[in-house]
């Protein structure tokens, strides 16, 4: 995405979004218009103020109280228009960017496993906070100061030609340094402001990581390395922002001189005329003159700087489109059935997929479940085990073959029905925020305490809920907070049980609990998964021992296929497994 070429695609889309808010901005413009009018005729009474003072004669006492009464007047009513149009612009700005904060996460919930499996979650994060916030930042002072600044450069203009033609024509020839210094700037701050968001979305990347995995990195020593590492970006991030916030800087100093040559030019040209024209040119003229030509020039100088802080706000709305243009996951099919009341009779025939499509990793794989049956897959680290129930889940599409449950193929029903006919519990825990009861009843939303109850007793979790300050009214922070490792499983283990799912896939479910619960929950899950199908995936052999059907798989492939018993019968790929665990 080329500097040039980003932000005429990028403007477009923002104006999309702004143009919600059609009404409010029409308003803030009416406002504006009555700002900058009331602004511009303050000068004409001032001037007019210091002839009465100045002139001929006596001195006009009352006309001079009058002008500086309307002056008062005028400049409440001045303030009162810009109050109102900042709140109005302050509606419209931060109305959009929550409206693309939603739209950010809406879209994370459709975008396909696939794009979040390769993008690291501190850069989406990163897009949704810190590029919305630069982004706002950038559409706010636009809102606020270009439009006005428009006006106020055409109002000074006209007012200019009216009192002094001459004098107007020397202005507008200088105008033209501010505009090509402003040029020059902007063309290359875009650059920088984009390379400046990818350095710090990468930034984010690494502290969430360090963040949430710091036991890790204490256990192995890294804190130095990690420091380095993060010292490395923070390094980059400097380099880049000096010199985004280089070029963003020169704009006021270059146009601030620009400005005041113009200013001594309408004063050096003024002077010149009031002394050869007499009558002709007052020095209220030439006051009124020279706030004009100050006033002329001063939106030059806030336009560059709205459009510096445009460029760092287009460079991370770019960014912030990128991951809103992602192509949704694919839609369920206009004839999409609903799974009720499931069986649980799966086929999985002649199945190939691949993450990477040039590199095959399962093939041809076809495997049987029928109702109430308990299937093991077992197998050494990424041999596709996980890969399997991803599928199932519908995670991920089969390159090629089918998976059917009850006959129906998984891509003829819809995921919400499919995924509802499964219960799934896997090795890494997931808790939100909140209370126990909330997180138990996750699945469930409309669960009584009673149920809940039930299924805290039924996964042996209720005896350490009870002993929790506020029993399930406990509120827990992020992924469990203060509870073990074993404590968070077993919440996640009742939140399937209070589900009461069709089909259970449990991945290394009991991995954090120590071996008397483990033999408790496998009694509950036996319970459980009576007349229901369920797929237990395992590297602790012990727990599949009574598995109706154990799945051996390598490298993509099944290499076996049978009960326990059978399996140690052959002497093969699963009996090396086993007797390696237990030797």
């Amino acid at each position: 995405m080329s500097a040039e070429k980003a932000p005429k695609g990028t403007v477009r889309k923002v104006l999309r979004y702004v143009s919600e808010y059609r009404f409010l901005i029409i308003l803030s413009l009416i406002l504006a218009c009555i700002n900058v009018s009331l602004t511009l005729y303050i000068p004409l009474l001032f001037g007019k103020t210091i002839d009465l003072i100045i002139g001929k004669g006596l001195v006009d006492f009352q006309g001079i109280k009058t002008e500086l009464a309307k002056i008062a007047v005028l400049s409440v009513i001045c303030a009162g228009a810009l109050l109102a149009m900042n709140l109005l612009n302050n509606r419209i700005t931060y109305n959009t960017a929550r409206d693309i904060r939603n739209d950010i996460f809406r879209k994370i919930n459709v975008l396909p496993l696939e794009y979040i499996d390769r993008h690291p979650s501190g850069e989406t994060v990163s897009r949704m906070v810190s590029d919305v916030e630069q982004f706002s930042d950038g559409l706010l002072m636009g809102f606020t100061q270009l439009f006005s600044g428009i006006l106020t450069i055409a109002g000074t203009l006209m007012l200019m030609l009216a009192i002094n033609w001459k004098i107007a024509l020397v202005v507008v020839c200088l105008t033209p340094l501010s505009l090509f210094a402003a040029r020059f700037i902007a063309r290359h701050t875009y650059r920088f402001f984009s390379e400046q968001s990818e350095v710090r979305a990468g930034q984010t990347t690494m502290i969430n990581e360090s963040a949430g995995n710091l036991k890790v990195v204490k256990a192995f020593n890294r804190e130095k390395a990690e420091l380095e590492r993060f010292a490395g970006i923070n390094k980059r991030l400097e380099k880049v922002s000096v010199k985004a916030i280089f070029y963003s800087s020169l704009t006021n100093p270059v146009t601030r001189f620009v400005n005041a040559l113009v200013y001594a030019a309408v004063a050096f040209a003024g002077a010149t005329d009031v002394i050869s024209s007499g009558a002709a040119f007052t020095v209220g003229m030439l006051t009124s003159l020279l706030s004009y030509a100050n006033q002329y020039t001063k939106p030059f100088n806030e336009i560059s700087g709205v459009i510096t802080e445009f460029q760092n706000a287009l460079a991370c709305a770019a960014r912030i489109f990128d991951i809103l243009e992602q192509a949704p996951e694919k839609p369920d099919s206009e004839n999409a059935k609903t799974l009720k009341n499931t069986d649980g009779n799966i086929e999985v025939v002649s199945v190939s997929f691949s993450y990477d499509k040039s590199r095959e990793f399962i093939k041809d794989l076809s495997l049987s479940a029928k109702k109430g049956q308990k299937i093991a897959i077992v197998g050494p680290t990424g041999c596709g085990k996980t890969t399997l129930i991803n599928l199932l889940m519908r995670f991920y599409d089969v390159d090629r073959g089918s998976i059917t449950v009850d006959g129906m193929d998984i891509r003829d029903v819809t995921r919400r029905s499919l995924r509802a006919s499964f219960g799934m519990v896997l090795q890494d825990t997931w808790l939100k925020p909140g209370t126990v009861r909330e997180n138990i009843a996750f699945g469930r939303p409309d669960a009584t305490d009673e149920e809940i109850i039930e299924a805290a007793k039924q996964a042996h979790s209720y005896s350490f809920i009870k002993r929790l300050p506020d029993g399930l009214d406990t509120v827990i922070s992020e992924d469990g907070g203060s509870l073990s490792e074993g404590q968070k499983q077993l919440l996640c283990i009742t939140r399937v049980m209070l589900a009461l799912p069709s089909v259970l896939i449990l991945d290394e479910a009991t991995s954090s609990i120590d071996v008397n619960t483990e033999m408790r929950i496998n009694k509950a899950f036996d319970r459980l998964m009576t007349g229901r199908t369920s797929f237990v995936v395992a590297h602790r052999l012990s727990t599949i021992l009574d598995a109706d059907k154990i799945i051996v798989m390598d490298k993509g492939r099944i290499v076996e296929t049978g009960t326990h018993e059978e399996l140690l019968e052959k002497g093969g790929f699963y009996a090396n497994l086993f007797n390696s665990s237990f030797s």
